[in-house]
């Protein structure tokens, strides 16, 4: 509690899934937060909006993009810890639009780099992700795991955090890179799994379309990610390094599937959908975190249960079904 009381942080994608709960969690640490948000003219401000007063008094929001170098410059000016969690996530997306994540992941992450290097800040924290690992080739995956960019979004997040590495290396930017496995909880978007199920169950579907049943993850919740984001930020030791974040566990999609049915109380029928399906040499066919270098570094460890994170997220899934284009696949 005492490390982050007064301290400055900027975090982009704070308006964002992972973003907005490590915003609000450094609040109520008491750090003065500077949120980066991407620029809409509705002026939205992501998760940012359904905050408290209490909690939205700590925080100076910031709307723009990390594609603009100016921008990201004086979002950097004056604080202590920059925690870069602003990118495009969509895998299938990334199919769509190859560009955009070069623009956004290389080319941004390039620019809060170079802006941190620059205003000189304590700590940069670089959000990396299992799927730059690819399918696993041994498990469970630790830091020394090939990388293998099997789709878009992946190759474009490996090319991010061979950047951090690299100013690190160059130019003793103290950048610690996190790379957290399948996260999940309140507020994620239905491009996931786990919503994806949960809102067709909550509107009253009888027939369940998913893609593949096979591939397995390692799903941490949301609480569990910030822990980490948290604890790296506060390591020394860990500048300069990679590491993974995860639950330690794994769990098919097919089985994810049964879990949430149970949950639901009643019974489903399941329609595979080929739109929801990936190329079969861009499928992630199993991610299983080692977490032992986050442990030693700096004593994590997963707090929350699966089957307590998925009744949260059912529980906030239920109350905010009205924001979901249930039955839609979102890209």
């Amino acid at each position: 509690m005492g490390f982050w009381n007064g301290r400055k942080v900027l975090v982009t994608g704070a308006g964002g899934f992972i973003g907005s709960h490590l915003t609000e969690a450094l609040v109520r640490e008491g750090a003065q937060v500077r949120a980066l948000v991407r620029y809409n003219s509705a002026g939205r401000q992501g998760f940012l909006d359904d905050f408290d007063k209490d909690v939205a008094a700590g925080i100076d929001v910031l709307a723009t993009t990390v594609e603009d170098p100016f921008a990201v410059r004086k979002a950097v000016q004056g604080v202590d810890t920059v925690f870069h969690l602003a990118a495009l996530i969509g895998i299938p997306y990334s199919y769509v639009a190859p560009q955009h994540y070069v623009t956004t992941n290389i080319q941004g992450t390039v620019n809060v780099l170079e802006a941190c290097q620059r205003e000189g800040v304590r700590r940069l924290i670089h959000t990396s992700t299992s799927e730059t690992y690819g399918t696993a080739q041994y498990a469970p995956i630790d830091e020394k795991h090939p990388l293998v960019g099997q789709s878009p979004y992946s190759a474009s997040k490996i090319a991010a955090d061979q950047m951090a590495i690299a100013w690190h290396r160059s130019f003793q930017l103290p950048v610690a890179i996190l790379r957290p496995f399948n996260t999940y909880g309140p507020r994620q978007s239905a491009r996931a799994v786990i919503p994806t199920i949960m809102t067709q169950l909550l509107a009253g579907a009888d027939v369940l379309k998913i893609g593949s049943l096979e591939p397995k993850r390692d799903l941490n919740f949301v609480s569990d990610t910030v822990r980490g984001f948290l604890g790296v930020a506060t390591c020394d030791a860990a500048i300069g390094e990679v590491t993974n974040v995860g639950s330690g566990t794994t769990i098919s999609v097919g089985d994810l599937v049964g879990k949430i049915a149970a949950l639901s109380g009643r019974p489903i029928r399941i329609e595979q959908d080929p739109a929801r399906i990936r190329p079969d040499a861009s499928e992630v066919m199993l991610l299983l975190a080692d977490t032992r270098k986050a442990q030693q570094l700096f004593g994590y460890a997963p707090q929350v249960t699966f089957d307590d994170g998925l009744r949260q997220t059912w529980d906030y899934l239920a109350q905010h079904l009205d924001r979901y284009r249930v039955g839609q696949y979102a890209v």
